[in-house]
């Protein structure tokens, strides 16, 4: 029997080397490490009380409860629906993609998102696409059209009024002085 973690603030591939480098140091050997989970080999069962303070440092979380981990798993699956929005030559809706990835109605995933993170699915989503928007704006390779379309907004005066508002400043003010928010932080 193997033994199951669920960790907040994995956000890209470097919290998967962190996370199996804080595992591997603390004596446990994890099996398989991916965005907000770890499995640990079924020899070295892991001990929350050694393991919190290790994962706390490094800026992750130790989650204990179902509703946390569901939310967790929510936050990783709207950022791959960005991902999705992107490549899918027809796009599911966000209820509807996140319906069928967790087997669950739209109204009850939202309720215990919003419980549990304290902010709306729509409203989540929105500030992970504005910081989809900083990171493409950063390389300069594609116009705010091109990222418009891209991220399935319907113009790029509607891209640019949302990150008005997300943001409080307009994308040319934001592109003399940037600052990206990391993706642990999006809800805080």
């Amino acid at each position: 029997m193997t033994t199951e973690l669920h960790i907040k603030n994995m956000v890209c591939p470097r919290c998967i080397s962190s996370v199996q480098q804080i595992l591997t140091e603390a004596g446990l050997q994890p099996v398989a490490v991916t965005l907000g989970h770890a499995v640990l080999d079924e020899a070295t069962p892991a001990d929350p009380a050694q393991l919190r303070p290790r994962l706390e440092a490094a800026g992750f979380e130790l989650l204990q409860s179902r509703d946390e981990q569901l939310a967790e798993q929510i936050k990783v699956a709207l950022a791959e629906y960005l991902e999705h929005l992107r490549t899918a030559r027809v796009p599911l809706t966000t209820s509807a993609f996140l319906e069928e990835r967790f087997q669950a109605s739209y109204a009850h995933l939202s309720k215990l998102f919003s419980r549990q993170v304290g902010l709306t699915l729509e409203k989540y989503l929105i500030r992970l696409k504005i910081e989809r928007v900083k990171e493409l704006l950063s390389y300069g390779q594609l116009t705010l059209a091109e990222i418009a379309d891209d991220l399935r907004y319907s113009s790029s005066q509607h891209l640019s009024t949302q990150f008005r508002q997300v943001t409080g400043q307009t994308v040319t003010e934001y592109k003399a002085q940037p600052h990206r928010t990391s993706l642990d932080q999006i809800a805080g």
